[in-house]
């Protein structure tokens, strides 16, 4: 994993980080981007895992 990147949104009552992580294909060794929209305390897990 290279890179991660967080920002916060805000839509209405609730509060949502949008997750970027960088991912490195075992096969092709390309490396690729993972995006989710989660909750700011659960992206510290998002990002830990492989």
């Amino acid at each position: 994993m290279a890179k991660k990147s967080v920002a916060s949104l805000q839509t209405g009552s609730k509060r949502l980080t949008k997750a970027i992580k960088m991912v490195k294909s075992p096969k092709t060794g390309a490396y690729s981007f993972v995006e989710t929209i989660l909750q700011p305390d659960k992206v510290n897990d998002f990002l830990s895992k492989k």
